[in-house]
């Protein structure tokens, strides 16, 4: 992934070795890609040519299936009430990665949080790895952690630009909707047997 893009457009938060290893675990090459399942079964969709065309498809299946879209395939729809509010940027590149680094921050963060805040290096890949888990199923710990509170605090072991920690406030899922399947979806275990490189971060062993 072009390095200048990750320097420009990711979350601050993330290391850009950890960006990469996101955006290749979990996305697409595609910034126009959109990835429908309905039932756990994806459904197959003709391959947009246009932001337009991409948008259509979102607006079609947004609400009653799985909608995934752009570069990090994040679940189109987090936060917007009506599918009308939705914004063909999320296919632009450096806004689908912004958008979908941020969000995958706050992944990292109830992660994080779940593992005590450790300071430990070794546990890093572990942490990144249950990160990209939860955002390929929607789950962490049994609780959905795209409609989830940011709970603040690290980010994996990052202590530059983290949201503060409110431990008076833990995360918990928002109340679930009849469209909460939206934001989750079932993953295969073996997709948590990666192992990520983070040598060049300093923070692999």
């Amino acid at each position: 992934m072009d390095a200048a893009l990750i320097a420009k457009c990711a979350d601050p938060s993330l290391a850009p070795a950890i960006v990469e290893q996101f955006v290749t675990a979990v996305g697409s090459e595609d910034p126009l890609a959109v990835t429908v399942k309905a039932d756990g079964r994806l459904v197959l969709i003709p391959k947009p040519g246009s932001p337009d065309e991409a948008m259509g498809v979102v607006k079609d299946y947004v609400g009653h299936a799985i909608v995934r879209v752009g570069i990090t395939q994040f679940p189109a729809g987090i936060g917007v009430d009506d599918p009308s509010q939705l914004q063909p940027d999320m296919f632009d590149a450096c806004s689908n990665l912004r958008t979908g680094t941020g969000i995958f921050a706050k992944v990292a963060r109830i992660v994080t949080k779940w593992y005590g805040r450790p300071t430990n290096s070794e546990l890093l890949p572990q942490l990144v790895d249950d990160a990209i888990y939860a955002w390929k199923t929607g789950s962490f710990e049994g609780d959905n952690v795209f409609r989830a509170n940011d709970p603040g605090g690290p980010t994996f072991m990052n202590t530059s630009s983290e949201k503060p920690a409110d431990d008076d406030e833990p995360a918990a899922p928002r109340p679930e909707t009849e469209d909460s399947s939206q934001s989750a979806e079932p993953g295969g275990a073996t997709e948590a047997g990666m192992r990520i490189d983070l040598s060049r971060i300093g923070g692999g062993r």
